[in-house]
Parts: structure tokens; C-alpha cells; sequence
């Protein structure tokens, strides 16, 4: 029996192990049957060489379980060790840099493994023992390896009928939870799904006699011809969509997927998926998973693949891809970057052939996929400038077109005086009925944007089409909306519109964070008597405060509605003049006081402003100033009659009601006033 100490510069070695790779501990098992794969995988290749010219027998990887012995075993037909490779590969871990060692790689359990060797040495984060019981392919003796997690280690010849390697991990005490079959169960198809060579895990059980009981059938974990690995020509629809189903079983059919396939300058393999995706952006994230030759490396592609293509979902497979080391290592490699572009090429490439060939069904897939489109034309510029001829926009008719298509289909008919083209579009059809029927009414087409990244699409849009707006379609009246000419109706006099604005006012609802303005505008005696309309401006920021940082400044802001009464309509009509008799005679002295002062006041700022800043007394200014507050102290009082009326006038409240009804802002107890009032018209 030969003994030793492990080859290492330090001998903090296994303390570091079990220390800083503890939050990655389950890793070992990914590790231990890596490499009993690819022991299996060497021995193929020398026989296919010629260089190995015995039995090959049954390859497969065994995963051995004993709860009592509390060791887990993983075994292999492989090429073996001598005892000289035992001291080369086991007793001489290869890294430099020892003194920089714990301060460098620390914090990163990944990197500790995989720049320095250290798979087989992660079996030391759950184990207090190990012992390595191998037979070479060569004639050679068999080698039992064994080590406490010590930088001693024994090694002594041993018995072993068949050629492979044992690896018998002694589970520590702190770790027993890997000795629950169940545990093991589950980290095995989560690493080994798809390795390359069957990994068995005991016998297939089955619920008999009120407990599980194992059957005579091999526990097969993995499958190791996935369909990645296969040619496109080889696989049918089904076997796509099976495969999908096998990755998330509960999820709905994918729309369509694309088969990766690339050897320069980068090795890549997978199948992606579009899923339907509708506007659940954050639940549909990190769905990729990426292998390095079939070995499960992460599902968190995150700084990996841009951003947007984490809506995807299905599997990545390069060896380009290294399987042990940092994020910020992969987000840095030149590798990684090169697939990244590719994918998204890739991506792009298939959406516009889908368009291309099959239009008709692009287009009844596309309520599914448009916000993967829409993040990633918002997110990445070269993926715009592809995603341009293929992204649709759909009208309330339920057409759609490519933005060239629709530019060109609204025309000359939706600029306004200053050539600029309108855009009018919805985000509710059913709320916004009345606006989009008065659009349609001047000829004019209008979108459904109603997506979760609608808001910010029409922002860049904006920026990217030369003289083009986006307009909702409850932005205005529609005259102004798309505004043809100056126009020429006659506007109500200034002291009659301020009158009846107050009226409307003073009944406006008072609520939290809600701001309501009214104004006064002639718009046709067929048109409506009262409209409620929301700044786009304003109504935009707030939206994209709710999706993008650095706007919260917008999201405290009060929702603004202006409330536009339509003088030519003849309820309006008849307010002002029923508003007018009934407030007259209590008006007469008030007006005829503000008439007054409103001379006075126009004839000392005439005075003033002939005046130098400095030659202006004291006196003059303050006689200004006290003008001023008895103009307003009049206007309150004007303002008190025309409230009082207001509040008794029942046609009013009716009015107020009935457009903010129409916008889904009446509730609560205005509601139940509204419908009391309403059934008190009818009888």
C-alpha cells in the first residue's frame, strides 16, 4: 500500500472546497458522472481507432444509492485508471498561483472548478471519504484510491473483475439529505437528462401494497439522443413539439421553433422555441437552458444571450461554452458573444421567413408573439432594423399591416395641416367605442395597441419614421386629433365659456391623485355634448413609469382628464341659457362691479408699463395688487352663485355622469346617484 500526500501548493485545499463551494454543493453529482461519461466516451474513441480491440460490453454510467452504508456510487465501463494515472490525474491537482488563490476565486465556486480541475474533487463537498476503486483498459493491475478529505490519501492494488472506475463517496453528516432517493432522483434528471451515455439509478418502482417497490426495469434517467443532436431532414413537427412537452410538460404548445445547427467559427446545437407568450414578460423569462455537450450548465442565460431572446424557450448545446467557470467570465468571452449575435440572426432570419412563406399564419400567431418582437425591437437596434419588415400592426378591423403597409394605406388622409402623419390607435375597443366610431366616421383607421410594451413601441416609432405621431384615439375631439386646417367656427364668447366651464367644474368628481379640467370647444350639433379626453403626453409618461426606471417622477403625477363641453350641441345650449336666467339678477351687481374694476385695473397697468421698473411707487403697486384681489374676491363670489346652481340643476350632474361613465371613471356612490337619477328621466 502506497501512501501520500496530495500534490497541491496549499494545503487549505480541502477546507476551501467545503467552504466556498457549499452554496453550489449539489454540483458534485453533475461532476462525478461528467466524468464517468466521458471515460466512457474516451473508451469509444480508441476503439474506434483501433486502439482498443476488447469487448466493449454494456456502456452505461450506474448511480448506486445505499441509505444504510450512507454512500452514493457512481460506476462506469470506461477506459479506467493505472496507478500511474491515479498519481498523474488524482494526487497532482494542477493550478499556480496559490497565494492569490483564495483571494481571487473565493466568492466563485464555479470558477474554483473549472479553471483548476477540480471535478473530481467537488465529491469532497458532501463527503467525509472517498475512495476511488478503478480497473485500466491496459494490463494493468486494479487501484483502490481513498482519502478522508486530508491531503493524505492511500493507494493500493485491489480486486476488480471489469474494467471502469468506481467512485464511492461516503456522504458527511451535514449533507444526508443527498441520501434521500427522492434528492438524488432529482439532480440526476436535472443534470444528466441528456448525457450521452445511459445513466442508470436503480429500478424503476411502482406503488404496490401502499408503498413504491422496485420493478425489474432499469431507472433509465437519461435520453442520450436528444433532438438537438439530430439532423433537422431526421425529425418530424411532432418530435418537436414532444421534445417541447418534455421540457415544460405544463406549458401550451410553442407557435414554432428554430433548430441551431453551426461548426465555424464556434460549435453550437439547440432548438428554441417561441412560446406563447401574450403580455406575461416576467413569468416567461429563463426558459433557456444551456448544455456544454449535453451536460447541464444553467438555466439562467441572463448577460448570456441579450435579453429580449430570454423569452425563448429550449436548449443552447456548445462546448464553445466552457461548464465550470464565472457569469462575468461567460459574459465576457468572445465565444459567448459570437453565439449570442448568431441566435439572434438566427431568430430574426426565421420570423421573416415565417412572414415571407406564410403569411396568413404569421399573422394569426402574431397576438402571441408580438411583445418578444416588440422587446426585442425596443431593446436591440440591429434586431429593429430586421424586425421592421416583419413586425405587424393590427387595426380595429382586425388587418394587419407592416408599418410600410400603413403608412402608406392612411396617406394623405391622415397628415395634418403641417404634413405630419397621425397615427390613431385604441388600447381597449370596448371602452374607447365612441372615439374609434368618430374616427372611422372621418374616414380615419385606427391600431389596437393594447400590449404590455405598446407604449414604449410607439415612442421609438416615433423617433425612428420621419414626421409620424402615435395619438390615442381619447387624446381630443376629433377635429383636433388630426387637425386639418385653422379652424373657422365661431367660438362662445369669452365671459359666457368662462361662465359655463365653471358650472361643469364645480360638480367635477374630487378624487386622489385625479385632476379633472373642463373647456369649451364647438364641435358640430351632431357631435357629442360632452367628451372626456386624457393628454397623450402626460397619459404616455405615466404608462412608461409603470416599465422603465428613472420615471418615477411621472407615476406620482395625478391622472388629467379634460372634460370638453361642445357648445354647439344643443344640451349644452340649453344649460348656458337656463344657467343664464337663473343666475342673472343675482350676476348683475357682481359683473357690474367686475366691469368695473377689470377698466380699472387694464387702465394702471397701461399706467405702468409706460413707467421704468424703478419709477413705479410703492403705492401704485400696491393699488395694483389690491385690484387684483378684489377682481377675484368678485370672480369667488360669481363662482359661489354659479356653483349653487349648479348643484341643483339634475341635467348637469347627468351630463358629468355620463362621460365619465363612458371612460369607466364612475363608481362608488356616483354611480348609484347616476342610475337613481337616470331612472327618475324616465318616469
Amino acid at each position: 500500500m502506497i501512501q501520500g500526500n496530495i500534490g497541491v501548493t496549499t494545503e487549505n485545499i480541502f477546507p476551501v472546497i467545503k467552504k466556498f463551494l457549499y452554496s453550489d454543493h449539489e454540483i458534485f453529482l453533475r461532476e462525478i458522472v461528467s466524468n464517468a461519461v466521458d471515460a466512457t466516451q474516451k473508451l469509444k474513441t480508441l476503439a474506434g481507432k483501433g486502439e482498443f480491440q476488447g469487448e466493449m460490453g454494456d456502456l452505461k454510467v450506474t448511480v448506486t444509492l445505499d441509505p444504510e452504508a450512507g454512500t452514493i456510487t457512481v460506476s462506469d465501463r470506461g477506459i479506467g485508471m493505472t496507478a500511474d494515472e491515479i498519481e498523474r490525474y488524482i494526487n497532482q491537482i494542477a493550478f499556480s498561483g496559490a497565494n492569490d488563490f483564495l483571494d481571487k476565486y473565493k466568492d466563485d465556486a464555479n470558477a474554483i472548478i473549472g479553471h483548476f480541475g477540480l471535478g473530481f474533487y467537488s465529491s469532497f463537498m458532501v463527503s467525509s471519504k472517498v475512495d476511488i476503486i478503478t480497473k485500466s483498459y491496459q494490463d494493468a493491475p486494479a487501484q483502490r484510491w481513498s482519502c478522508d478529505g486530508s491531503p493524505t490519501y492511500t493507494l493500493e492494488p485491489t480486486d476488480k473483475a471489469e474494467r471502469g472506475t468506481d467512485i464511492v463517496m461516503h456522504i458527511d453528516d451535514d449533507c444526508r439529505e443527498f441520501l434521500d432517493r427522492a434528492k438524488l432522483q432529482d439532480l440526476l434528471q436535472k443534470y444528466c437528462k441528456f448525457l450521452p451515455v445511459p445513466v442508470i439509478f436503480g429500478k424503476k418502482q411502482e406503488w404496490k401494497d401502499g408503498k413504491y417497490q422496485d420493478t425489474t426495469e432499469d431507472n433509465l434517467i437519461n435520453d442520450t439522443t436528444p433532438i438537438w443532436t439530430r439532423k433537422p431532414a431526421d425529425l418530424t413537427d411532432d418530435d418537436y413539439k414532444a421534445f417541447y412537452r418534455k421540457l415544460y410538460p405544463m406549458h401550451d404548445e410553442p407557435l414554432f421553433w428554430i433548430h441551431l445547427n453551426v461548426d465555424y467559427p464556434f460549435n453550437l446545437t439547440g432548438v428554441l422555441y417561441f412560446p406563447k407568450i401574450k403580455n406575461q414578460l416576467d413569468v416567461q423569462r429563463n426558459r433557456i437552458q444551456l448544455y456544454c455537450n449535453q451536460v447541464f450548465v444553467t438555466d439562467n442565460v441572463e448577460g448570456i444571450v441579450p435579453d429580449f431572446l430570454m423569452l425563448l424557450h429550449g436548449v443552447i448545446d456548445s462546448p464553445d461554452i466552457p461548464l465550470n467557470v464565472s457569469r462575468s467570465y461567460l459574459q465576457s468571452d468572445q465565444n459567448v458573444k459570437k453565439i449570442s449575435s448568431y441566435i439572434t440572426k438566427k431568430v430574426a432570419d426565421r420570423l421573416k421567413s415565417i412572414f415571407t412563406q406564410q403569411r396568413d399564419e404569421f399573422e394569426q400567431k402574431w397576438d402571441d408573439i408580438k411583445i418578444f418582437i416588440h422587446y426585442g425591437m425596443l431593446s436591440q437596434d440591429d434586431f429593429y432594423d430586421k424586425a421592421r419588415h416583419f413586425f405587424l400592426l393590427k387595426d380595429t378591423d382586425g388587418r394587419y399591416h407592416t408599418i410600410d403597409e400603413y403608412t402608406a394605406l392612411v396617406g394623405e388622409n391622415q397628415k395634418n395641416k403641417d404634413e405630419q402623419t397621425i397615427i390613431l390607435y385604441t388600447n381597449d375597443t370596448e371602452g374607447q367605442y365612441t372615439y374609434i366610431q368618430a374616427a372611422r366616421d372621418k374616414g380615419y383607421n385606427v391600431l389596437v395597441m393594447d400590449g404590455q410594451l405598446d407604449t414604449p413601441l410607439a415612442a421609438m416609432l416615433e423617433r425612428k419614421l420621419d414626421k409620424t405621431s402615435f395619438t390615442r384615439v381619447d387624446a381630443d375631439v376629433i377635429d383636433r386629433l388630426i387637425q386639418k386646417e385653422d379652424t373657422n367656427r365661431t367660438l362662445l364668447e369669452a365671459e359666457r365659456s368662462d361662465k359655463l366651464s365653471h358650472i361643469f367644474q364645480s360638480q367635477m368628481p374630487r378624487t386622489d391623485k385625479t385632476e379633472y379640467h373642463v373647456e369649451t370647444q364647438p364641435l358640430g350639433p351632431d357631435a357629442l355634448p360632452v367628451i372626456i379626453t386624457q393628454s397623450e403626453y402626460m397619459r404616455r409618461m405615466k404608462e412608461m413609469a409603470r416599465v422603465q426606471q428613472g420615471m418615477n417622477f411621472y407615476g406620482e403625477m395625478p391622472d388629467m382628464y379634460t372634460l370638453v363641453l361642445n357648445t354647439d350641441a344643443p344640451l349644452i345650449q340649453a344649460v348656458l341659457a337656463d344657467s343664464e336666467a337663473a343666475t342673472s339678477e343675482s350676476l348683475r351687481p357682481i359683473e357690474a362691479e367686475l366691469k368695473g374694476l377689470n377698466a380699472r385695473q387694464a387702465v394702471m397697468r397701461q399706467e405702468q408699463d409706460k413707467k421704468k421698473v424703478d419709477e413705479i411707487t410703492q403705492q401704485e403697486r400696491e393699488d395694483l395688487t389690491q385690484v387684483g384681489n378684489d377682481i377675484r374676491a368678485q370672480l369667488d363670489k360669481r363662482n359661489d352663485i354659479l356653483a349653487t346652481y349648479a348643484t341643483t340643476n339634475d341635467r348637469v350632474h347627468q351630463l358629468i355622469d355620463l362621460a365619465l361613465l363612458q371612460n369607466g371613471l364612475l363608481r362608488g356612490e356616483a354611480l348609484t346617484n347616476f342610475v337613481k337619477r337616470s331612472v327618475s328621466f324616465i318616469k
